[in-house]
C-alpha cells in the first residue's frame, strides 16, 4: 500500500498534541508527534512529512523560529506548514505569514476546520491522496476510481504501477531517486529492494507505450526518474 500522507505536529501543550494526532489518525493520516521546536526539527530531518502543524509559543525554539529555519532550507522549503498561535492580532498573522508559514489558524480553533485546512495543503502537495483527478499530457489518471487513460483509451495497469504513475503525476518534471519511490510507493515498513523500482518502471512503460506514443518517464542518470 502506498504510504499515508504524513503530517508532523509540534505542539508542546500534550493534550492539544494528543487531540490533533488523534483527529489527523482519524483521517487516515499517519502521523508524527513533538513536544517542541527542536525535536520538530529533527522529526523533519529524519522523515520529511508532507504537512507540518507548528504551534508558534513554545520554550527555548518557538515555532516562529523552526518556520523560519525549514523555509530558508532547499531541501524543506517546499513543506506546507500550517501555524496555530493564540496570537490573533493582524500584524501576528502578517509576521507569521512573512515568515513563510502557508496558512495561520488562531486558538482555539475548531478542528474540525484545521482537518479541512490541512486537506487543502495536501492537494497541493499530494493531489493523489485527496480523490483528485491528475493529468500529464495526453494521460489522464483518477486516484477514485482507479482509471487510467491515454489519448481516451483505457489502460490496465497493476497497483504498483499505479501508484508509481500517481507519484510522478502530482509533481511532473520532478526527479525521484529509487529510495524515495520505495518510501512513497512501498512504504519506509516494507523491505524492498532498490532494483525493484526500475522493474515497475520497466513494466509502467510498456503499458503507457502499448498503443503507441513516446514514452513520457525519463531516466535520469545516476539520479532516477521523471516525468517528462
Amino acid at each position: 500500500m502506498t504510504q499515508l500522507p504524513h503530517v508532523l505536529v509540534v505542539e508542546d501543550e500534550a493534550a492539544q498534541r494528543e487531540v490533533l494526532g488523534y483527529n489527523l489518525e482519524a483521517e487516515g493520516y499517519r502521523v508524527t508527534r513533538a513536544e517542541n521546536g527542536e525535536e520538530g526539527l529533527l522529526c523533519v530531518a529524519e522523515d520529511a512529512p508532507d504537512v507540518i502543524v507548528l504551534d508558534w509559543m513554545m520554550p527555548n525554539l518557538s515555532g516562529i523560529e523552526v518556520c523560519r529555519r525549514l523555509k530558508i532550507s532547499h531541501e524543506t522549503r517546499a513543506i506546507p506548514i500550517i501555524m496555530l498561535s493564540a496570537r490573533a492580532e493582524e500584524v501576528d498573522k502578517v509576521r507569521g505569514l512573512e515568515t513563510g508559514a502557508d496558512d495561520y489558524v488562531v486558538k482555539p480553533y475548531s478542528v474540525s476546520e484545521l482537518m479541512a485546512r490541512v486537506r487543502a495543503q495536501l492537494r497541493r502537495v499530494r493531489p493523489a491522496t485527496v480523490g483528485q483527478v491528475l493529468s500529464y499530457d495526453d494521460i489522464v489518471l483518477d486516484t477514485e476510481t482507479h482509471r487510467v487513460t491515454r489519448n481516451d483509451v483505457t489502460l490496465k495497469l497493476g497497483p504498483t504501477e499505479f501508484r508509481l504513475l500517481a507519484t510522478f503525476m502530482e509533481k511532473p518534471r520532478r526527479v525521484w531517486s529509487r529510495d524515495m519511490l520505495l518510501d512513497r510507493v512501498w512504504g519506509r515498513d516494507i523491505y524492498v529492494d532498490a532494483r525493484t523500482v526500475d522493474v515497475h518502471v520497466g513494466r509502467l512503460r510498456k503499458v503507457l507505450t502499448q498503443n503507441g506514443g513516446a514514452d513520457p518517464v525519463r531516466t535520469v542518470r545516476g539520479a532516477g526518474y521523471a516525468l517528462g
